[in-house]
């Protein structure tokens, strides 16, 4: 499987265990628990995948950076926060590095 996807279903998968982690209480409800560890767990084994063809910086930075983006923009259209204007400038400049660290790596 090419590893660019590899990179994007594990960050997919971290913006999944990132929100999810307010429904574990402080993991102590089990079930929210279990899968907040298994999207981790996942999203960690599909990066360290993606990283054997890519170069460990972009893929990381990639990595977080739809985590982060998805993690606020889901947060702000399903959980009620409030999107800023300088909240959508810094998330926009974020995807618009994602992108840019992706064109600008080796394709793989």
């Amino acid at each position: 499987m090419n590893s660019w996807i590899l990179v994007i279903f594990a960050g997919l998968l971290e913006v999944c265990w990132a929100l999810g982690l307010k429904s574990t209480h402080g993991f102590t409800r089990l079930w929210p628990s279990v899968f907040v560890g298994a999207a981790l767990v996942t999203s960690l084994w599909l990066l360290a995948m993606a990283v054997k063809n890519l170069p460990i910086g972009t893929a990381y930075a990639v990595w977080v950076g739809i985590g982060v983006a998805g993690a606020a923009l889901v947060s702000v259209t399903a959980m009620g926060e409030t999107l800023t204007p300088a909240r959508a400038l810094f998330l926009g400049l974020l995807v618009v590095a994602i992108i840019g660290l992706k064109l600008s790596s080796p394709a793989h």
